[in-house]
């Protein structure tokens, strides 16, 4: 990372240090799990803990609704991993979603051992219910309508009592702090406020710094978010130079209690979990609005029922709607909801004789600073989690109450990361960069505004384009770096809200289509192309930069070692091969892939195109005969005895359709016998997912069986001989790959794959060449390094191959007799091949003249497929 792209903040000097195996900038459920997750799995890791306000006044404290798991037995992953994509508007990113609905009952458990209490029912089972987006009850909560409270006192609990984590309070991150020499993060900056116990700028060095800041809600005029959440980790990474991704998806809560149309700032928060109860939004003539908008009805997804909303306060032009609860009863309200409760009583609303005044505000940010699996973020030493990063889990829009189970989840994924690499405490580390001029804080009231009137539920291009031209204003308005406004926590926070008020606006004003939590007035429908062009912002100098990139499928690396074991040559890009006139190597003939998995998508998804392009692109006939969230587990089943191949293929394709929403478990291994009747796989997925996929899957699952199934049956005939079944490049179009591996898994070896692996000379290439000897002796000239094989069709060929140099001879159509006659006289010089006009009958005789191989070109070219289906259960 070029420090000429970096910039900082201007602060005073350090002049106080402390260090540690890991830095966690925040104290929500994110920061504090990560920093206790790192301590449990080692055994003298240290840490420090840096909370901008009180350790118990994390973010997390204000959630009210629950954490969601798949805890219920009749619920399941796959079931939350659907629904999770349906909230995520197609963007949410497969893997990260299959890994947190798999792993996030555990890591509840977790929670609860550690001393979380969750509401029980009467059979002391947790008590589960149900909010917006999700199709099954299986939100956790805890005192009702309490559930961040509780959650936030077990962790600061463990946290306190953990004498490896040490607690830096009341302290603002300011800056990343890099290696001289490698521009890794190796520490942070930040400047403890009056209360805490240090004091001014200080450093915390560390080999990893993990970002848990929360959200950026404080940029809106009107957020559920606390004081604290003024984007302050986004920022800071955003200086470092982190790439960052779906900034423009804010989430608006729905139904947030309304104080009237000059209220700022944090406003109570009118959890869903009262819609999972049974409440719903009505307008002022108390007509219910979401009916007939969505299948859930007033459970839909939040940006669905935020859009509703909005667009029934623009056509009555009213600041805001309501929420009905008064069928509750008192009962109902206490045990609950009671904090709700208090709050709506505190600003004079009784839920009990009135319904409650709502309005969206901004709550959640889905995007962030962009992550991997294991929380990197694209600059060295710097992680993230939480809702500071872009895990891909929430894509376009978050499911409710799945924020505190992503934390949790990925926290542990850090801490095991970090845990098996530790690197030692550094010495010293720097900042690097330019200063950013700051900003005064009487600019924070004019970016709020200018984000809520152009950057909220609904926006337009014209409005996006304005919005980004008046926050260039207020950012370039001082004439030097600092000019006018001095280095302070208001200036600080201030400059952190106009940055990225600024980084949102470019990533909001970039995506044209109108998809989950962006919506555009102007672009009113989804754009499919855009699923599959993400936007990456990031910071060059103090100015916003978007830029499209290539997608990327997201796979399990089980999957991708799989797949990449079905080898094929990759191309030598270092500038190897011949430059003569006219032996160029052939660019435009060249295979792009850097690794074999690549390959086998791009057949996967060529096939899949074969049946998705064409009209409205869908499955026309499962769209219209199965709900879109039926999940159902089918059974891929051989209908004729073989052997096995292509599982790994099978799955990539159910995978792909599914967005790894689905559970696969394999009966058997490629290379396996089976018989009729016998399970080979079982996948449970949607079941529009399964029927869509089933026949890409089942072609080439049957094809690549087919190849292994006929070259067991070929290898078996010859076994005791000592000569090998081979192939030859008699392949399908686009298949070789996938063909040479199915001879594989049927006992047979590969002849060559390609024209450039290996010199062969056959009779076209000896009447060029004038004669056998000629050809031989040209290529070894030219190629001396590669392996050289020579076909012959008659005896007296023979000799002056093996005097030329050839390594391995090819008999074309010789008899019986003529294949012992030419083992006889080759003597062991050189390995042979039969070739030509084999069949079963006589592969037996033909392998014990001694020859090494047989070369069997039907294998891969018109051997018939192995009956495979998938049935439904």
């Amino acid at each position: 990372m070029s420090s000429l792209t970096q910039t900082r903040l201007q602060a005073p000097e350090a002049s106080w240090s402390v260090g540690a195996e890991v830095a966690v900038v925040g104290s929500g459920i994110a920061g504090l799990s990560t920093a206790l997750r790192y301590v449990q799995r080692t055994e003298h890791g240290r840490v420090v803990l840096v909370t901008k306000d009180r350790l118990s006044t994390g973010s997390t404290s204000f959630a009210q609704g629950g954490i969601a798991a798949a805890m219920d037995p009749e619920d399941g992953p796959v079931a939350h991993m659907v629904d999770t994509h349906l909230a995520g508007a197609g963007l949410s990113d497969p893997y990260t979603v299959h890994v947190m609905a798999t792993e996030g009952p555990q890591a509840l458990r977790w929670l609860i051992g550690l001393g979380a209490e969750f509401d029980r029912g009467e059979d002391g089972s947790l008590a589960l219910t149900r909010e917006g987006g999700h199709r099954a009850d299986r939100v956790a909560h805890a005192g009702g309508d309490a559930t961040g409270a509780e959650i936030q006192r077990a962790l600061v609990a463990a946290v306190l009592a953990e004498e490896r984590i040490e607690v830096i309070e009341h302290a603002l991150a300011l800056d990343a702090l890099h290696d001289p020499v490698s521009g890794a993060v190796r520490g942070v900056t930040l400047h403890v406020m009056g209360e805490g116990a240090r004091d001014g700028v200080g450093a915390v060095l560390a080999p990893a710094v993990v970002l848990a800041t929360g959200g950026m809600g404080q940029v809106f005029a009107a957020t559920t978010n606390p004081p604290v959440s003024t984007g302050d980790g986004l920022a800071l990474a955003a200086r470092a130079g982190a790439r960052l991704r779906d900034l423009e998806f804010i989430q608006f809560h729905p139904t947030v209690l309304w104080l009237g149309p000059e209220a700022r700032g944090r406003q109570p928060l009118i959890s869903e979990a009262l819609r999972g109860e049974g409440a719903y939004v009505v307008d002022g003539e108390g007509r219910r609005i979401m009916e007939g908008v969505h299948e859930l009805g007033d459970l839909a997804p939040r940006d669905v029922v935020a859009r509703t909303i909005a667009r029934t306060m623009a056509e009555q032009d009213t600041d805001h709607v309501y929420l009905e609860t008064r069928h509750f009863g008192e009962a109902t309200w206490k045990r609950r909801f009671p904090t709700i409760l208090a709050s709506c009583l505190s600003h004079g609303v009784d839920p009990l004789a009135r319904p409650i005044p709502v309005a969206p505000a901004a709550h959640y940010a889905s995007g962030g600073t962009e992550v991997d699996i294991d929380g990197r973020t694209s600059v060295p030493g710097l992680w993230a989690v939480g809702e500071v990063a872009r895990t891909g889990v929430h894509g376009a829009n978050r499911l409710a109450s799945n924020s505190l189970l992503e934390g949790l989840v990925y926290a542990d994924r850090i801490a095991a990361r970090l845990a098996e690499a530790r690197e030692p405490v550094p010495d010293a580390a720097v900042t690097v960069g330019a200063f950013v001029p700051l900003v005064g804080a009487a600019s924070t009231g004019r970016v709020r505004a200018l984000m809520s009137r152009h950057a909220g539920v609904l926006r337009t291009g014209d409005g996006l384009a304005a919005l980004a031209d008046e926050l260039d204003a207020v950012a370039t308005a001082p004439a030097e770096p600092g000019a006018g406004v001095a280095p302070g926590t208001d200036s600080w926070e201030a400059t952190n809200i106009l940055t990225v008020a600024r980084l949102v606006a470019a990533a909001a004003r970039h995506r044209t289509e109108s998809r989950g939590s962006h919506q555009r007035a102007d672009h009113p429908e989804p754009r499919p192309e855009l699923r599959i062009r993400p936007a990456v912002v990031r910071l060059e100098g103090n100015t916003p930069v978007t830029t499209d990139e290539d997608w990327t499928p997201s796979l399990p690396p089980e999957l991708v070692t799989e797949l990449d074991a079905i080898t094929f040559p990759l191309a030598d890009r270092r500038g190897a091969g011949s430059t003569a006139p006219g032996d160029e190597p052939r660019a435009e003939f060249t295979l792009p892939y850097t690794s074999p998995h690549q390959s086998h998508v791009d057949v996967v998804r060529r096939a899949l195109a074969e049946d998705l392009t064409a009209g409205p692109r869908i499955d026309v006939t499962t769209v219209a005969t199965t709900p879109g969230d039926q999940v159902r587990t089918a059974h891929v089943v051989a209908r004729a005895d073989g052997t096995v191949s292509g599982l790994p293929l099978a799955e990539l394709t159910f995978w792909l359709v599914a967005d790894g929403a689905l559970e696969v478990h394999r009966a058997v291994a490629d290379g396996d016998a089976v018989k009729r009747g016998d399970v080979l796989m079982t996948v449970t997925a949607r079941t529009r997912d399964l029927l869509t996929a089933e026949r890409t899957a089942l072609n080439l699952l049957t094809h690549m069986s087919g190849i292994a199934t006929a070259t067991r049956t070929w290898v078996e005939a010859v076994t005791g001989t000592g000569a090998a079944v081979r192939d030859s490049r008699k392949t399908r179009p686009g298949l070789r790959a996938l063909d040479k591996y199915a001879v594989r898994c049927g006992g047979g070896v590969n002849h060559r794959y390609g024209l450039s692996d290996a010199g062969l000379v056959k009779d076209n290439h000896v009447v060029a060449a004038g004669g056998v000897g000629a050809a031989v002796r040209a290529i070894r000239e030219r190629f001396p390094d590669l392996p050289l094989e020579v076909e012959v069709d008659r005896l007296d060929q023979i000799e002056d191959a093996l005097a030329a140099g050839a390594e391995e001879i090819l008999l074309d159509n010789f008899t019986v007799e003529q294949l012992s006659a030419a083992v006889a006289l080759v003597g062991g010089r050189a390995r042979l091949e039969s070739s030509g006009g084999l069949t079963l009958d006589v592969a037996a005789d033909v392998a014990r003249t001694g020859v090494d191989y047989l070369a069997v070109g039907a294998l891969t070219h018109s051997s018939p497929a192995l009956d495979i289906a998938l049935d439904l259960v």
